[in-house]
Formats: C-alpha cells, structure tokens, sequence
C-alpha cells in the first residue's frame, strides 16, 4: 500500500468507489490508440498509486502498447512487462528511448510457459537488482474476441472457455510466485458473447483464481468509458440492434483486486 495516500486522503484524487464513469481516454505523454484491445491510461495510473511506491517493481503480464509502463516511467515505479508479440514490443521500446528515470524491461514470451517465463522473469528482476515484484497487472485477452497473433500459444486463439481458464492458472501459478506475501495485484477482464449468449468471463476467471490461490479478493470495480473508438458516431446503430433482437451492449469492464496471502 501507499500510505502517502491515506496521510493526505483529503487532498488524494484516488478512486475509492467500486464504479468508474469516465468521460475519455487519457491522451496525455506517450500514450496512443494504435492497439486493439489496450485499456485506459486511468485505470494502471490509480492501481500503481494505491498499491505500490515510488521505485517499486511493477510486472504486466500482457503488456500491449505500452499503457502501463508509460504510466511507470511517469509514476517512477520500475517495470518489468511481458508479451507475446514481438512486433509491439518492439514499437514500445522505441517510444521509451531517451528514458533515464526507471529501470524497465520487455520480454516476448509465453507467459503460460513456466520454463520461459521464470528465464525472463528471473532475468528482468536481476536485471533491476530486485529480488522480487510488489504489484502485478494483467489485462489479459477477452478468448478469441480479438485475435493479437497467429502464435497457437497465444490465449487470443482460445475459443473453449474451460481452456482459456486452465491457460490463465498457468499463468498466475507463474507470475504470483514473483509477488511479495501480503501484496497486491490487479486483473483487468469484460465478458464475451458467442453462441447468443453471454459468457461472464471476468467472473469466471476472477472465481478460478479464487479457487486455485490463497488470495483475498478485495473489490470489484466496474469501468465504462464512453469516449470509447468503437462506439464514437456507431452509438445509434448498436442500439438498433440490441433493440431488434434480445441482448443488452457492453459497455464496462470489471477490475478485480486480489490480495496475495501466501
């Protein structure tokens, strides 16, 4: 915890509330919208304030473009990221040339891999003379919604559910092991629809953590923002369509905060 934020609580802008209603995505610093499926500069910007201090070590399990570590590097936390495609990691390294201010690291990597992730995981934490990471990030893929890569191993090609969550044990089985007792870690998932039904994804893989690590879950958070790309100037056809058939439109994401108690 950051307990900078409790001693000047009436000045502090951190969100407290289970509900986040946002207007925009933040543009501000390094930040853009080039990625599919990146999340809100907001949302790592008031985790990494609430759970951790200034150069302590940040991991992301799924680092796309760049979001969190670009909230790091102007937090001044440490970061360590991982992904699978090579070619964004590659882009977020050229935006992070000329940095002086953290220690951070990028791997491609199969994070559901235990060989592979504890080689870059231990390597990156050497790396920044740490012996361990105290806050964990995942926003992982929605199944097979968007697909990020053509890589088998990647969990954006999961279609069956009861694969994707086996996929995701293996993941926390591997990153949790990095996380200090009594620390904190973030995960960031919406639900999916197939087959004319919704499948409530973030619940499921909020409750197989539950079930398989002796961790606390410690809120809930439901996010929407309207400034969303897809929804810009498409607003009034996606009703339509909800209206003619039987299903409601997504318009949030759950943000599930876990203690880690082993």
């Amino acid at each position: 915890m950051n307990n900078s934020s409790v001693e000047n609580w009436q000045e502090s802008d951190i969100n407290t509330d289970s509900l986040w209603l946002l207007d925009s995505r933040g543009k501000s610093g390094k930040h853009t919208n080039l990625y599919h499926g990146n999340f809100i500069p907001q949302i790592p910007n008031q985790l990494i304030r609430r759970y951790s201090k200034k150069k302590e070590v940040v991991l992301e399990l799924f680092s796309g473009s760049g979001t969190t570590l670009f909230e790091c590097e102007q937090l001044n936390r440490n970061y360590i990221g991982f992904d699978i495609n090579k070619d964004i990691i590659k882009f977020v390294k050229s935006q992070m040339k000329g940095n002086k201010k953290i220690k951070f690291s990028l791997h491609s990597c199969d994070v559901a891999d235990k060989k592979s992730f504890d080689r870059s995981a231990s390597k990156a934490i050497k790396s920044q003379n740490a012996k361990s990471v105290q806050f964990l990030l995942a926003h992982p893929p929605y199944m097979d919604i968007v697909k990020f890569t053509e890589l088998p191993e990647d969990l954006s090609s999961i279609s069956d559910i009861t694969l994707f969550l086996n996929k995701i044990i293996d993941v926390f089985k591997n990153a949790l092991f990095y996380l200090d007792k009594d620390r904190y870690f973030a995960v960031v998932m919406g639900d999916v629809y197939k087959k004319s039904e919704v499948i409530p994804l973030g619940f499921c893989v909020m409750n197989a953590i539950k079930q398989n690590f002796k961790v606390k879950l410690k809120g809930i958070v439901v996010k929407n923002i309207e400034g969303n790309r897809g929804k810009i100037g498409a607003k009034g056809i996606w009703r339509y369509r909800a209206l003619k058939s039987d299903y409601f439109l997504f318009k949030h994401e759950y943000i599930f905060v876990f203690k880690k108690e082993f």
